[in-house]
């Protein structure tokens, strides 16, 4: 067992499968030593998370959301690099968050996904971030976040 894969153990966390596009696009692209992985979609169990945060949903599914995206980000970088020990850094997550217009917290909605990535990866999971709300998100999901990692 990998060492990631005995963090992912130790913290009870198990992967989803990795999504298919859902469009004419590519899961993951490497450039160089960065990966970019696509926009990932809130999905629990099986199922799209969706509404509108401040809306019908409140900051803590929200959170779950950006959480669930997340762990579809660690499932993508598996499938792509056939180990999670191949991640030298997550560079930067770009969190876009299905908001009411009077929704101001983006910021801890993304918290739900940048604390996993510490979780999991420790110092090497600190990273960049931009948190934006819009108007709405594909297949009415709650939050959408893609990443750029940096990989040995």
């Amino acid at each position: 067992m990998t060492s990631i894969d005995s963090r992912l153990a130790e913290l009870g966390i198990v992967l989803p499968e990795a999504a298919a596009p859902v469009a004419a696009y590519v899961p993951t692209v490497q450039a160089g030593n960065l990966l970019h992985v696509s926009g990932q979609v809130s999905m629990e169990n099986g199922e799209r998370m969706t509404g509108r945060l401040g809306e019908d949903r409140d900051l803590d599914y929200g959170k779950r959301a950006a959480r669930a995206c997340g762990l579809m980000i660690l499932a993508q970088l598996r499938k792509a690099l056939g180990s999670l020990d191949r991640v030298e850094r997550i560079v930067k997550l770009g969190v876009f968050v299905n908001s009411a217009p009077s929704f101001t917290e983006q910021p801890q909605v993304a918290n739900g996904a940048s604390e996993l990535m510490v979780e999991v990866f420790g110092e090497a999971g600190r990273h960049a971030r931009s948190a934006v709300g819009v108007p709405v998100l594909p297949l009415g999901v709650a939050v959408e976040i893609d990443a750029v990692v940096a990989i040995k």
